[in-house]
């Protein structure tokens, strides 16, 4: 199975192999490329650029990774791809090869929910959690709390009203004079940061509920920083307290979908779950309150093609077929997808 992801600014691609009981095992090589420097001097993904950029990388990704896993494009057996949410343009430059490559070769396509491959994604690991279990899917463009019953079969028990976590990261990194992007800059920031000097609301969790709001964290810590002397320690003490905040939240809200639920398995995936302070806080919650918690390795927290092949390698593998149609869906609910035992699109 070729995997391949262009719903935003990264080109990925992947080869899997699909083993039913340990998937992980089947991945023979993946590839990503990402267009951070070309989006850098604007401050954000310019769209247009990204589907131009997916253009010129997306087919020699496919013969760098062919030609690491030692295949030819007779050897593959389908081709997945990212069909949706995302951006349109990129969304179709990923569609479109795939389903010329496939109509070449004579296999079938299948488009994939980019969050659900995210979600999917610790199957790739060596002990891979079993539904049911309660998914944190959180990045750049989502924040969400998904109950799992079955492999396709999605609940949302809480979604993001405002400004998903890592886009408040991206952007309260921005207000404060960080480089994009700006997330991961001011999570590196926060470890300098000291204890107690700042403190942020942890949104939303004065009440019942599983959404999120991030709009009104962002705007304290504005507040804060045109009212400090914006040292470089003062940067770095905002910054520690508005992680804090934020995965503070994100911890709580956890805690309550499994309690909510009765599941006692959690997965976490997004770009955002390569936070390191998430990690430890949500593993000492678990030692605590008795979850298991699930975590892919870093290369796939962000988006890459490992996770869209093995996305659609399982639903090919339960008889879902779709036509040739070039199709993508920037907006797309997750809680529209079957079930894979049931066989239908």
């Amino acid at each position: 199975m070729l995997g391949i992801e262009t719903s935003c600014d990264e080109t990925g691609v992947a080869l899997l192999r699909w083993q039913p009981d340990a998937p992980g095992e089947g991945l023979l090589a993946h590839t990503l490329y990402s267009q951070i420097k070309l989006h850098a001097d604007y401050g954000g993904v310019v769209p247009e650029l990204a589907s131009r950029d997916h253009v010129r990388k997306l087919l020699p990704l496919v013969r760098e990774t062919l030609a690491a896993a030692g295949l030819t494009p007779q050897d593959l057996g389908g081709v997945a791809y990212t069909a949706g949410p995302g951006l349109a343009g990129a969304l179709l430059v990923g569609a479109s090869a795939a389903r010329a490559m496939a109509w070449a070769l004579g296999v079938p396509a299948i488009g994939v929910h980019h969050m659900e491959g995210h979600l999917l994604a610790p199957l790739l690991e060596a002990d891979p959690p079993k539904p049911p279990f309660v998914a944190l899917l959180v990045s750049g463009g989502h924040s969400m709390l998904v109950e799992v019953a079955a492999i396709g079969d999605y609940r949302i028990l809480g979604d993001t009203l405002d400004d998903a976590a890592g886009e408040a990261f991206d952007k309260t990194a921005k207000l404060m004079g960080l480089p994009y992007p700006g997330g991961p800059a001011l999570a590196a920031l926060a470890g300098q940061g000291r204890p107690g000097a700042f403190r942020f609301s942890r949104p939303m969790t004065d009440r019942p509920g599983l959404d999120f709001s991030f709009s009104g964290l962002k705007t304290q810590v504005l507040l804060a920083w045109q009212a400090s002397d914006q040292s470089e320690q003062t940067r770095a003490d905002i910054a520690r307290a508005f992680e804090e905040a934020i995965v503070d939240t994100l911890v709580i809200k956890c805690r309550r979908a499994l309690e909510a639920s009765g599941a006692t398995r959690l997965v976490i995936a997004g770009g955002v779950g390569a936070n390191r302070r998430l990690r430890a806080e949500l593993a000492a919650a678990g030692d605590k309150d008795g979850f298991r918690t699930y975590f892919p390795r870093l290369d796939f927290c962000t988006d890459n093609g490992a996770m869209i092949a093995l996305a659609g390698a399982i639903r090919l593998a339960h008889g879902q077929h779709q036509d040739a149609t070039v199709q993508v869906f920037p907006r797309w609910d997750l809680e529209s997808l079957k079930a894979v035992a049931s066989g239908e699109e």
